[in-house]
């Protein structure tokens, strides 16, 4: 070997060494770096005409393992979405107070039955009154509060979804720019860890928003995408976009690099997935769950008022809007009721006994005389006579004494739709509500639909993660029955057939149901619908969408003509078996304060809503289920949340013990390019005295 070939071999080991030494001193200077990746050396013999002549070192690379990574960015998007789920669901359950105080919301329940029981035992006393009637202010109070509270977290987490989805999009442009950085160093073999490690920081803090594919690219850098493999950065970075309908659960789309294409993707995890689910389907599931419990509660308090009356009886019982016509209001009743009229001393006046069976009414025990679901109003107004008067106007029946005299009703067997008459109607209810909260319609496949024909509605069909299906517009058929409209509806080719059916239950409520694959919700964009004149729209007579059911909680009040004056609270009951003459409401009676106190205990047919599936139970064990499945839900969630960040860690862990610095082994390699760098030196120190040796010689 020449003089020349061994100066350029141990200047070669001399470069190595010297690159392997600022490596380490690299690794060491950030050995306490967050997201700093360890550097190595990459080197190859030189070899020519089969001789070694030194080492050339290729570049610098930073020590990663891929499987460790991706196991990190996956651990770490399942991590936040489930902490994100854990806070705002123990902030959810937090608003209804600690179980086991006197504040918990479903104790205020317990408060109005024993208020009620009180009064019983003293119905003339206007404090007992005033009492019971000031508890059942406080729980619809409560209610509206908690509605509210939960509608405000949902406008939270919809900023917190607009802000992460921007900070998101900040992310992707940054990663594509360091791609540029990355490339372009690799191609002139610089060292380009630096921006590596900025990249992957970049890239963990964007798992945590959402879940991601990582890839490497060729030319150097990083190419990342969406979980079914739509493309958001790599050659340029996709714009993410959260778009979210009235009535329909929101969704993430994404907008091409180029800006030719939108198209919504998967999010599997990640914050935003958490934010996504408790905004579109867990608080509105509790908000659902609240308002069936309160139409139910309240449903059986108005049962129980229903059944009762006032001493002395009022004037008149106007009724609530049922969102029906007369006809079909009437129609499907089965039992018999009465309709008396009292004077002030509670003493009998007329008497109007309605038998649904036979389709007649008699007044006073005299002759029957039938009539029809067209005729009821005119039958029952002529039975009347000049002791009162009935009417119906925008779905609320009126019936009104004259004479200074009042009205009450015995609801005896009468029933549609689980309701007895006056109950269905709400002639006397406790506590009104704006709109219909009750979608138990009475409504048969046979009754006419009543809506308007050429009316349109536009339902959306979405997966259960709100990334839509398809946009269906169904239009109402003129004319027809229930059956027709369902036909219409779950028509394959214009309805929602495709994706699942509505159904008509025996109690006259609507129900959506879809099968797997798909397991498609139903929400509604947008009703154009009326049934008939001034009725109400199809989505709010039954219900559909979680927009209308998660709003009923905040509908109720206490009847105002009640709560401005308790004496006029429905405690006693008509008598009509006491003898010609005597008072058939008396003043001392308690009967209807007793109906009110055990109205907790009355089995009910209670709809799903949320996680509960209903069935029949009375109120207060729907309390009890309702407040155990809040809490059930944010102790899941916690518990998802500790082993989510259990594995995160134990990822981390891993992941940093394969590309963290290690100070024994960096003082190692130190030790070994130390020793290689002295070794070239004294080789190029021995070349130099043997080319003297020769010089001198010569």
């Amino acid at each position: 070997m020449s003089l020349t070939a061994t100066l350029k071999t141990a200047n070669s080991g001399l470069m190595a060494a010297q690159t392997g030494l600022r490596a380490v001193s690299d690794n060491i200077a950030n050995v306490n770096t967050p997201g700093y990746v360890r550097k190595t050396v990459n080197q190859r013999p030189v070899v020519v005409n089969g001789s070694g002549m030194g080492v050339e070192v290729t570049g610098l690379s930073r020590v990663t393992d891929q499987y460790l990574q991706l196991a990190t960015l996956a651990a770490g998007s399942e991590a936040s979405r489930w902490d994100v789920v854990s806070k705002y669901l123990d902030n959810a359950q937090s608003l209804f107070g600690d179980p086991s105080s006197d504040t918990f919301f479903f104790s205020r329940l317990d408060d109005i039955y024993s208020a009620f029981s009180a009064a019983s035992n003293d119905p003339a006393s206007s404090l007992r009154r005033g009492q019971a009637l000031n508890n059942v202010q406080d729980m619809l109070a409560e209610a509206k509060r908690i509605n509210g509270q939960l509608t405000q977290i949902a406008g939270t987490l919809d900023s917190q979804i607009k802000s992460d989805i921007a900070r998101a999009n900040d992310l992707l442009k940054e990663i594509n720019r360091l791609n540029g950085d990355i490339t372009r160093a690799k191609l002139v073999d610089q060292d380009a860890s630096g921006s590596e490690n900025i990249q992957a920081q970049l890239v963990d803090e964007l798992a945590t928003m959402i879940d991601i594919k990582v890839s490497g690219r060729s030319q150097g850098g990083i190419e990342i995408r969406s979980a079914e493999g739509v493309k958001l950065s790599g050659d340029g970075a996709a714009t993410l976009n959260y778009v979210r309908n009235d009535g329909a659960r929101g969704y993430i789309s994404v907008t091409s690099a180029s800006g030719v294409s939108t198209q919504p993707i998967l999010i599997k995890s990640g914050a935003v997935r958490g934010l996504l689910d408790l905004r579109d389907v867990q608080l509105p599931a509790i908000s659902d769950q609240l308002g069936e419990f309160m139409t139910r509660a309240t449903d059986q308090l108005n049962a129980a008022h229903n059944a009762a009356s006032a001493v002395p009886a009022p004037a008149s019982l106007t009724g609530r809007d049922t969102g029906l016509d007369i006809d079909t209001a009437v129609g499907g009743f089965t039992g018999k009721t009465t309709v008396a009229i009292v004077n002030a001393a509670g003493v009998l006046q007329r008497r109007v006994d309605i038998d649904f069976d036979n389709g007649t009414m008699s007044v006073d025990g005299g002759p029957a005389t039938g009539f029809s679901p067209a005729s009821f109003l005119s039958t029952l107004d002529g039975a009347l006579g000049g002791m009162g008067t009935a009417t119906f106007s925008a779905g609320a029946l009126s019936i009104s004494a004259s004479g200074g005299n009042g009205v009450a009703i015995d609801e005896g067997t009468s029933m549609k739709a689980g309701r007895a008459f006056s109950h269905f109607f709400g002639l006397n209810d406790l506590i009104r509500s704006d709109g219909i909260t009750n979608f138990d319609t009475g409504l048969t496949l046979g009754d006419a639909h009543g809506f308007n024909g050429g009316d349109q509605i536009t339902l959306r069909l979405a997966q259960p993660d709100g990334k839509p299906i398809s946009d269906v517009t169904v239009t109402i058929p003129s004319g027809g029955t229930m059956a027709d409209l369902l036909n219409e509806l779950n028509s394959s080719s214009t309805g929602v057939g495709l994706y699942g059916q509505f159904n008509l239950d025996a109690v006259g409520a609507l129900n959506f149901s879809s099968g797997p694959p798909l397991n498609a919700n139903v929400s509604v964009l947008r009703d154009d619908t009326q049934r008939g004149a001034s009725g109400p729209a199809m989505s709010q007579l039954f219900g559909i969408g979680a927009a209308v059911r998660s709003a009923r909680a905040n509908n109720f009040s206490l009847d105002p003509a009640i709560a401005a004056n308790s004496a006029k609270l429905a405690l006693a009951k008509l008598n009509l078996n006491v003898a010609a003459g005597a008072p058939a409401l008396t003043p001392g009676d308690g009967d209807g304060a007793r109906l009110l106190a055990a109205s907790g205990d009355v089995i009910t047919q209670f709809q799903s809503a949320g996680v509960l599936a209903g069935g029949k139970m009375s109120v207060s064990r729907y309390a009890s289920e309702m407040g155990g499945a809040i809490g059930r839900e944010a102790a899941a969630a916690e518990t998802r949340a500790g082993s989510a960040n259990a594995v995160k860690t134990e990822a981390n862990n891993r992941r940093q013990s394969v590309e963290g610095v290690n100070l024994d082994e960096e003082l190692v390699r130190l030790t070994t390019y130390q020793q290689a760098f002295n070794a070239s030196a004294r080789m190029i120190q021995a070349a130099k005295e043997l080319f003297d040796v020769l010089t001198n010689t010569v």
